[in-house]
């Protein structure tokens, strides 16, 4: 094995390792404050001290070898969940959502009440057996009023003992597996995986002889309607902003109409995205950013794919629209079954992802022109 294939092992397997990780430890929107914490104490491993804005968000800046554009590199520490929203007296829980979470996933799943760490309870979202379903009931999904959570208790005043109440926070029980050789299966890939790939890319960038002034953010409140990156931005002030997520990958059966991103075929750039209901806004990416991974990709032989999806909404929508404006571009991983218990990635996604990150953040010089009008098409 040559060295730099070596070093790209030893890449996807910090990969792998941080983000099994970061997988397991529950973090609802605007209850981010334990993945925070795991977060900061990696960054202080790495000699680096990160610095928490008022929201939660977590940065850290790496200093530019040049005086050329500052960018604001970023990806969301929080995942989909659920409040408690009523104890019943019999000690069952009702739930209000928080984030894009399908009913159809709900029914059996395994839940984490989190009440503090060393204090969670589990608990599991009622199934009607399916012994005494009517026959339509076996077609129909449960509507979110209807579920109830079992924590395995017979009254209020017990359920409340245990320290859960009204506002408890609750997320779908961590959970962390290998699939096959390089996927990985569990909770909140999204959007932990960007967050690993930010350490990973934290840790190689101070070694890159010419690099640009780069605001690392860890953000918050992504999945309740993209709150926290946009405070970080506008405080930050940065001329590009590069944000990471998942997408939507299309290489299973009912998404084959999709787009052409695969798992295992490296990072997408987004070409267009727009959330097309209730919040409408989305991100065109900047010319200057899709040359700029173009190049990158091309002189490093990194594969990667594009995609052009309705239906997507990330912080970058809000983020390109602080100040005068900024340079904007999404550059994704491509996940399976986004928002369920078991979303899957491929970790030789996340590897070219932190490759794709430095050459292009290596490349951005002292010249590098963000005028529109150099890059007529």
């Amino acid at each position: 094995m040559s060295h730099e294939a070596s070093w790209e092992a030893q890449l996807q397997n910090r990969l792998g390792s941080l983000l099994r990780d970061l997988m397991l430890i529950p973090g609802l929107s605007g209850h981010e404050g334990r993945v925070r914490r795991h977060l900061k104490g990696l960054l202080h491993e790495l000699g680096l001290e990160g610095r928490t804005d008022r929201v939660g968000n977590l940065i850290v800046t790496v200093e530019g070898t040049h005086d050329g554009p500052t960018v604001m590199l970023f990806g969301h520490m929080d995942q989909v969940g659920f409040f408690v929203r009523r104890i019943e007296p019999n000690g069952l829980l009702r739930l209000e959502r928080l984030g894009g979470i399908p009913e159809r996933v709900l029914a059996g799943t395994p839940v984490l009440l989190c009440v503090g760490e060393g204090r969670d309870v589990s608990g599991v979202i009622g199934s009607k057996s399916n012994h005494v379903l009517a026959e339509h009931e076996k077609y129909e999904v449960q509507r979110l009023a209807d579920v109830f959570v079992d924590i395995g208790l017979s009254s209020a005043d017990e359920v409340r003992a245990k320290g859960i109440d009204i506002g408890t926070p609750v997320v779908y029980e961590p959970a962390a597996r290998q699939l096959g050789g390089t996927c990985m299966a569990g909770t909140s890939i999204d959007d932990r995986g960007a967050c690993a790939v930010l350490v990973e890319t934290l840790r190689e960038l101070r070694d890159l002889p010419a690099r640009p002034t780069t605001h690392f953010v860890f953000s918050v409140q992504e999945e309740f309607n993209v709150r926290g990156a946009f405070i970080a931005a506008q405080a930050l002030k940065p001329d590009i902003a590069v944000q990471l997520d998942i997408t939507i990958a299309s290489d299973t059966p009912d998404l084959a109409h999709l787009g052409e991103a695969m798992l295992g075929c490296g990072p997408v750039v987004s070409m267009y995205n727009f959330h097309g209901r209730g919040t409408l806004n989305g991100v065109i990416p900047h010319p200057a950013l899709t040359g700029l991974f173009a190049r990158a990709a091309e002189q490093e032989n990194i594969p990667v794919q594009k995609s052009a999806v309705v239906g997507l909404l990330t912080d970058g929508a809000y983020v390109q629209l602080a100040g005068e404006g900024v340079a904007s571009i999404d550059i994704a991983y491509p996940a399976r079954y986004a928002h369920s218990p078991n979303e899957v990635c491929d970790l030789r996604d996340l590897s070219n992802l932190t490759l794709l990150l430095l050459a292009a953040l290596g490349s951005i010089d002292a010249d590098f022109s963000l005028d529109r009008d150099d890059y007529i098409s």
